[in-house]
């Protein structure tokens, strides 16, 4: 009888759990997580950190260093599936660059890193492995997106500036790369009859939050089709060169919602939150913001509901922004399974000293 009472206990914790802390056998610093599926994801970090997992975190494979890998932070991660792979590292000059994996993480290639001396890579988005964007801060006055496409023949790569996304800039204007959240390729979010947006990303400088929405006119026959760009300031913390917009997410081409404030006092609430219902035209403050720093945030179309995770805590919102509220450790947990982390790619959650965890998909819902 005790064992059974001991077996229906341990059933009835593990099923009110909200995460699960999951062991990578590493103590670097994760920065970027992808999941493919909720068996297959990635993971990268400090000191040429990249991990796998097949079985949906049970265990997690060390993929190999790339050449003189220890020097790179790798704080963003894009997947394809079981074997394929991109990783971004972010540092000055050439420490930031692009290196691609094509067989499970045994070996990898570098294909871009930046020209720029001065240059910093804040994200990356890539929706094939032959292709991709990478979001740099800017250089002399000069916004920088980096367009990335493999040769035809297979021979190698080239990289050029978007034309659309060359400036102007406000001298060191930057983004954050603290998630891989703050670039978006969005090819099919139409705010009107004529415009669609085709990317976006945040940036901060000199106090001042912003949205840069860049958008092209939707006919078959332009050549060259007409490109705006729109620059959104944000009411985001941005006193600091350490505060701003850290994350941003869009359930429709319409809904969003962005997240950030200081990171070097995560315990601040004063403007961790907003939200846009226009597609990123305008931005409203949450009226009950998230309890601290905020370093990424994404939509669960399954619970129908926003989480942003942090340092100091995790956050639900039911509003599509406009109010947060705290998602506390439950009986299953250990008492700081909501804090220590910096991004998410449901139903993983990667943070710092190689902490990794797994949302339950149907907890934050109930």
């Amino acid at each position: 009888m005790k064992l059974l009472t001991a077996l229906l206990l341990s059933l009835a914790a593990s099923a009110s759990a909200q995460f699960e802390i999951l062991d990578a056998h590493t103590t670097a610093s994760l920065r970027g997580i992808d999941a493919v599926s909720p068996q297959i994801a990635w993971a990268s970090g400090s000191n040429g950190t990249v991990l796998l997992t097949t079985d949906g975190g049970t265990t997690w494979k060390h993929c190999a260093i790339p050449p003189n890998g220890e020097k790179f932070d790798f704080r963003g991660v894009q997947a394809f599936d079981a074997t394929t792979a991109l990783v971004m590292a972010s540092g000055k000059g050439p420490l930031s660059a692009v290196f691609r994996n094509k067989d499970a993480c045994a070996t990898w290639k570098l294909i871009f890193a930046d020209p720029d001396a001065d240059g910093f890579f804040d994200a990356i988005r890539a929706p094939q492995p032959d292709s991709f964007l990478v979001l740099a801060d800017s250089v002399k006055g000069q916004l920088r997106v980096w367009d990335w496409s493999e040769s035809v023949d297979g021979s190698g790569g080239e990289a050029e500036l978007s034309y659309q996304m060359k400036g102007p800039a406000i001298e060191g204007e930057g983004s954050f790369a603290a998630s891989n959240t703050v670039l978006q390729q969005v090819r099919t979010a139409q705010i009107d009859k004529k415009w669609k947006f085709a990317y976006r990303w945040t940036s901060q400088v000199a106090g001042h939050s912003f949205m840069h929405l860049v958008r092209d006119e939707q006919t078959s026959t332009c050549e060259p089709c007409v490109e705006e760009q729109i620059r959104v300031e944000m009411p985001l913390a941005g006193e600091k060169d350490s505060a701003g917009a850290f994350s941003f997410d869009f359930r429709d081409d319409l809904k969003g919602v962005a997240v950030g404030g200081e990171y070097t006092k995560p315990e601040l609430t004063a403007r961790t939150a907003a939200f846009t219902a226009d597609g990123g035209l305008t931005w409203t403050l949450a009226a009950t913001s998230p309890h601290g720093y905020r370093s990424a945030v994404v939509f669960d179309p399954h619970a129908r509901l926003w989480i942003a995770v942090g340092p100091n805590g995790t956050d639900i919102s039911r509003d599509d922004g406009k109010n947060w509220t705290p998602l506390k450790p439950a009986h299953g947990d250990t008492p700081d399974a909501d804090q220590h982390w910096n991004a998410i790619s449901l139903p993983f959650v990667v943070g710092s000293k190689g902490r990794i965890g797994k949302l339950h998909p149907e907890a934050p819902g109930k």
